[in-house]
């Protein structure tokens, strides 16, 4: 018999469904994964040198602090100076994680109760609305549209019952949209949750793909009695195996969460903690390069989208290109299994981030070069997405792979 919380959650999509891409893998059916946001690039040489270098250090291998080294705060609170402008205390406002993931599981334990009510963005990220229900928390989603450029929409928000309001996600450049929250509107949402007695949270790990100008809650905040801030290297540096995240706050909110989380792990591994050092001592001409590379794959599945029929804005940040369905065919997940089987090609329907996805699709510009090596010979081809229509797909290459008639 399992525990009953099993009951309000599923197994997560892409665990299920990359199972199912790497059985057709394996019966020699080359899948082109543009499903989910893992990085293919490597991450810088010195985080490498770093993790290598540490591993004859004394204590490497033994428990380490809860807290985190000294050292990583420390460049964690000089990296959000650098970069954002922001004063963090390394002492007692900056908890390192395994991972931000781990962030929203211990901050929903150690600010919610059971029957505590999470204002979570539709669509969002599905971690937010699983974990409330593991904690037996009720999820009640705020929608973001497109016609609203997919911004939260504070007069909606402010017609919300919040007696039982205790957090609230945001996201910002948003997953799955791309969306960066307008400065003024996350102001004006700080002092919303401020007034509303609500730990307004941000999951922030896409500040540096793709963006003008990273952002920060903290810019916006001197009080960070109400807001804390996720972070990770995953996206930034190309570190998501690594687990490595970080979760700024006050000093009594970074202590709540720590009660949870040192009686759920044993500290993180010497030698990641060194890398993660290492990161966030890279220049800017490190996120320069990295961009460059998304930029040509994100203009490169700008055609792909285009072909297929769908709309997107160009506006956006992140490492992934949000696009709404054309008319014809607004089922998500139907388009998304069609495109698999028939084409083996993996993309993430809208529907797994919430109702409001319906009738989207997500690309990811995470491309596995080694996946490609098609021949440069090949330039154009046709997707044939349904019995009513025949799309024309230019082919391109960039990093090593193209798409083409012949593939298809």
């Amino acid at each position: 018999m399992t525990a009953r919380r099993l009951d309000r959650v599923q197994e997560y999509y892409f665990s299920k469904k990359l199972r199912e891409v790497r059985a057709m893998i394996a019966s020699g059916k080359p899948v082109i994964n543009m499903g989910i946001g893992s990085p293919d690039l490597t991450p810088p040489q010195e985080v490498v040198d770093a993790l290598h270098n540490s591993m004859s250090h004394p204590t490497a291998h033994k428990y380490q602090s809860y807290q985190g080294i000294p050292a990583l705060r420390e460049a964690i609170a000089d990296f959000y100076q650098k970069q954002y402008g922001v004063n963090l205390n390394p002492e007692n406002e900056i908890l390192p994680l395994l991972g931000s993931k781990e962030g929203i599981m211990h901050i929903s334990m150690a600010f919610l109760n059971p029957g505590d009510q999470v204002l979570v963005p539709n669509p969002g990220y599905p971690t937010y609305t699983s974990v409330t229900r593991l904690v037996e928390a009720e999820a009640v989603f705020y929608n973001l549209e497109e016609d609203h450029h997919w911004q939260p929409n504070l007069e909606e928000l402010k017609r919300i019952d919040c007696t039982k309001v205790r957090l609230m996600w945001i996201n910002s450049p948003h997953m799955p949209t791309g969306t960066t929250i307008d400065p003024q509107l996350l102001t004006e949402l700080v002092e919303w949750a401020k007034e509303n007695g609500i730990l307004l949270v941000n999951d922030n790990p896409y500040s540096f793909v793709l963006t003008d100008q990273p952002q920060s809650i903290f810019q916006n905040s001197d009080d960070k009695s109400h807001v804390m801030e996720l972070n990770s290297l995953s996206k930034s540096f190309n570190m998501a195996g690594w687990r490595m995240g970080m979760l700024s706050g006050s000093n009594e909110n970074i202590n709540h969460v720590l009660k949870v989380k040192s009686n759920m792990d044993s500290g993180m591994f010497y030698g990641i903690q060194q890398g993660a050092i290492a990161a966030l001592q890279q220049p800017q001409s490190w996120f320069d390069h990295i961009n460059s590379i998304y930029k040509e794959r994100r203009e490169q599945v700008w055609k792909l989208a285009e072909a297929m029929g769908c709309t997107f804005s160009k506006n956006n940040s992140g490492m992934f290109v949000w696009a709404k369905l054309p008319d014809w065919h607004n089922d998500s997940e139907h388009f998304i299994d069609q495109l698999l089987h028939d084409k083996h090609i993996f993309l993430a329907p809208g529907t797994i981030f919430g109702s409001a996805g319906q009738g989207y699709i997500r690309f990811s510009l995470c491309i596995d070069k080694g996946r490609f090596g098609l021949p440069p010979s090949i330039y154009d081809g046709t997707i044939v997405l349904s019995n009513m229509l025949v799309v024309p797909v230019p082919c391109f290459g960039i990093d090593g792979f193209a798409y083409g008639a012949q593939y298809f």
